[in-house]
């Protein structure tokens, strides 16, 4: 049964480790990042973005596969599913399909409207038992077509939007989705610090996780990062397998162009790129 991220995310702040939010974008994707959960003994967010669930054709088909799999695959850790990057109208059709969590991206409004809409999913989330994750301060890089620079947040406005009970804040510390550029400055943890003083036990979200330095990962672990996203990482290593096995020749080798067999390599290229991670952040044997 799917459930809501907080209780998962507020252990790890206590216990100074970080749940991975895993994207999943397709059957392969879930299956993997599910059955390497249950392998580590580890909690997981399965993350999804827009343009990811209208690729799945809709929320309810990520809900009904989701459910699906935890029965099926008898998946006994805590699993929470979560809209990332949500418009306003996004995080609605969400609570309506039955995910157990949203992220509602207002960082691109001026604050007081990111406080108002927020504000009114804080309402919403509670009366459906999910929990909320907001946003200050613009991300890096490009998700779902939306470029950022890596911009850092203002910890005081990171405060505004933590005190009207959300469950889990990202700020912006100089992170960047996708692949980092050569000239990255590395995350702000004076920025980190900062928020972390203001916002006191809410577990804080590092988005874009892939790239960063395993000990820079650490660090903000360190600083009260509770919640590290994943995505971009798996894509590549799926990609790199998948694309080995077609350059060996191997899908014209007897079946080999069945997709059960064409997917399987980059389908255990996720599980080993999501227990790496698992083992980075902390999360083993914490469910």
């Amino acid at each position: 049964m799917l459930v809501a991220a907080t209780e998962m995310l507020k252990k790890a702040k206590a216990g100074h480790y970080a749940v991975g939010q895993f994207n999943i974008n397709n059957l392969e994707w879930t299956k993997a990042v599910l059955l390497t959960a249950q392998e580590c003994n580890s909690p997981v967010i399965l993350g999804v973005s827009e343009g990811a669930g209208k690729y799945m054709t809709g929320y309810k088909t990520v809900v009904g596969m989701v459910n699906g799999m935890l029965e099926e695959l008898n998946i006994t850790v805590p699993v929470a599913l979560h809209l990332d990057h949500g418009s306003f109208e996004g995080c609605m059709k969400c609570v309506e399909a039955g995910f157990s969590s949203i992220m509602f991206d207002g960082s691109h409004y001026p604050i007081e409207e990111n406080v108002e809409k927020t504000r009114e999913l804080v309402k919403i989330c509670a009366e459906h038992g999910m929990s909320l994750e907001a946003e200050v301060g613009s991300i890096g890089g490009e998700e779902d077509g939306v470029i950022g620079a890596g911009e850092c947040a203002d910890p005081n406005e990171c405060k505004m939007i933590a005190d009207l009970g959300i469950d889990f804040l990202a700020a912006g510390i100089g992170n960047i989705h996708g692949k980092y550029p050569a000239n990255w400055k590395g995350l702000s943890f004076e920025t980190l610090d900062a928020v972390q003083k203001l916002t006191g036990d809410m577990p804080l979200v590092l988005h874009g996780g892939t790239g960063i330095p395993a000990d820079m990962i650490k660090k903000a672990i360190d600083l009260g990062v509770s919640k590290i996203n994943v995505n971009t990482e798996c894509q590549l290593t799926f990609a790199a397998a998948t694309r080995e096995y077609i350059e060996a020749g191997k899908d014209q080798q007897g079946k080999g162009f069945d997709p059960r067999k064409l997917l399987a390599p980059g389908t255990e290229a996720i599980k080993a790129t999501v227990k790496e991670k698992m083992e980075l952040f902390g999360s083993v044997n914490k469910a």
